[in-house]
């Protein structure tokens, strides 16, 4: 038989590894960050979408941009090895708590490889990989969100000459600051 009594019970029990004050901190801190595309080009023999996201206070500089770069055209040189199919998108992250260049490149059977680089703050020259499992913070994941449909929209579900969906991907950019 149906319960037809009124619902008085208290709102359910969190599971034990829920944070609650870790989450509630860090929903009042959430604020959006500017996300710039800075264009596309070759970078180790790739096509690369390259964008800025930027915490309040901050900002990505042609300097930056200049120091990354090779260590970006390293990392995707070796990019037979992993698979690549030659697409890749770059975001360099100008956070609160320091930089962050990623490097994610569409590989072989449908997936992605991703390449996290960490490191103190207006320091470029000391951008090391992150540590295993490191992986994209919110900010990061909305702009790859975008890539992601942008990829499938224009080269996978594309139609006609494959320089010509690669023209319209590389034109598909985002630039709504990011939640």
């Amino acid at each position: 038989m149906p319960d037809h009594t009124e619902n008085t019970a208290a709102a359910p029990a969190l599971p034990v590894a829920v944070d609650q004050g870790a989450l509630l901190a860090l929903a009042d801190g959430h604020h959006a960050r500017a996300v710039r595309p800075l264009g596309s080009g070759e970078h180790g023999g790739h096509l690369v979408k390259t964008y800025a996201i930027e915490a309040p206070g901050r900002a990505v500089t042609e300097r930056d941009v200049a120091a990354v770069m090779p260590l970006v055209d390293a990392h995707l040189a070796l990019g037979a090895v992993r698979g690549s199919l030659g697409l890749a998108v770059v975001l360099l992250h100008a956070g609160g708590d320091g930089d962050y260049v990623l490097v994610h490149t569409w590989i072989e059977g449908h997936m992605a490889d991703l390449a996290v680089f960490t490191g103190p703050a207006g320091h470029p020259e000391q951008l090391r990989s992150g540590r295993t499992g490191l992986a994209p913070c919110v900010w990061e994941a909305a702009v790859l969100a975008h890539e992601r449909t942008a990829f499938t929209r224009h080269v996978l579900d594309g139609e006609g000459p494959l320089a010509d969906r690669l023209a319209a991907w590389s034109a598909d950019v985002t630039k709504e600051d990011a939640r």
